[in-house]
């Protein structure tokens, strides 16, 4: 957390920036000059120097490990390559479908992507929703497409055909609400102008960002518009990657185990309205996930 402290300094006082952070076994403490007054966007100025430390302190690391994934991955004979991806995409397919109540299992998975052995006891909705979205993962991995509405509704639309035709590869027209959720989605008359603003942030800051903070910051962007009746996690996470993959850097997989972290941080980003709560959990998440590439 980012502290405000004020000091004073023969007669005068002076306000500054305060956080710790962990480096190796050792806490070191940063801190930034404010001056003789708090300024007025000081919840900004708290963000922006929180995000320069994770900066500093983590992005020329997410260098290494695409750089050091790239090249062990390289290394891979082909039909180990394609094995390892196959189980990427049915354990990413299982995670994404299972956060959003899923009800196949792990195995239930596998047995049905790798062996095409269908759950007998499993509801035909779930089967078909695997299956697609498995597809469209696949898809994703080579598609080379900017991302746009058009993209996005496609990929809905391939998801849900077969179990929600009424509400796939539509903008919903009608209010929703996330159980068990502060947050209220926007109103639908709201849609095109969210879903227009996004586009436009993404096609104009892209290349602002590291690869890893945009993909956070997509996914933020665009399952807080909500724009559909139902999938919007889903489409959401795989916005995430695809940022992720076409820039060269290993995919993250949310995993179901980890949702209750992953929820809450989400939840607190679109209330308090401060982007870099989320963008943070996805950074630490990402390290977690491929520290060992260091």
């Amino acid at each position: 957390m980012v502290n405000v402290r004020k000091r004073k300094i023969g007669n005068a006082y002076y306000y500054y920036l305060e956080h710790s952070i962990k480096v190796g076994k050792k806490v070191e403490k940063k801190e930034k000059y404010l001056g003789k007054d708090l300024p007025e966007d000081i919840e900004k100025q708290k963000r922006l120097f929180l995000s320069g430390i994770y900066k500093e302190k983590w992005y020329g690391k997410f260098d290494v490990i695409k750089r050091n994934f790239s090249k062990e991955f390289g290394k891979l004979p082909p039909e180990i390559k394609k094995k390892y991806m196959e189980n990427l995409s049915i354990k990413y397919t299982y995670n994404t479908n299972r956060i959003e109540g899923g009800t196949l299992s792990y195995k239930d998975t596998a047995r049905l992507l790798h062996d095409k052995i269908s759950p007998s006891n499993k509801p035909t909705e779930d089967i078909k929703e695997t299956e697609n979205h498995n597809k469209v993962f696949n898809e994703m991995l080579h598609c080379g497409k900017n991302i746009s509405l058009a993209l996005v509704l496609e990929w809905h639309w391939e998801i849900f055909k077969d179990t929600k035709p009424d509400v796939a590869g539509k903008i919903r027209d009608y209010p929703i609400a996330i159980a068990g959720s502060k947050f209220e989605p926007p109103l639908p008359i709201e849609l095109n102008a969210l879903l227009s603003d996004f586009f436009k942030w993404y096609n104009k800051e892209k290349n602002k960002y590291h690869p890893v903070e945009l993909a956070a910051l997509v996914h933020l962007k665009f399952v807080s518009i909500h724009p559909f009746g139902d999938g919007n996690g889903r489409i959401s996470r795989l916005l995430m990657n695809y940022v992720l993959n076409s820039n060269g850097y290993p995919m993250l997989n949310i995993e179901y185990t980890n949702r209750s972290s992953y929820y809450n941080a989400l939840e607190r980003a679109q209330v308090k309205k401060e982007d870099q709560i989320f963008v943070n959990h996805i950074l630490k998440r990402y390290m977690k996930a491929y520290g060992k590439y260091l």
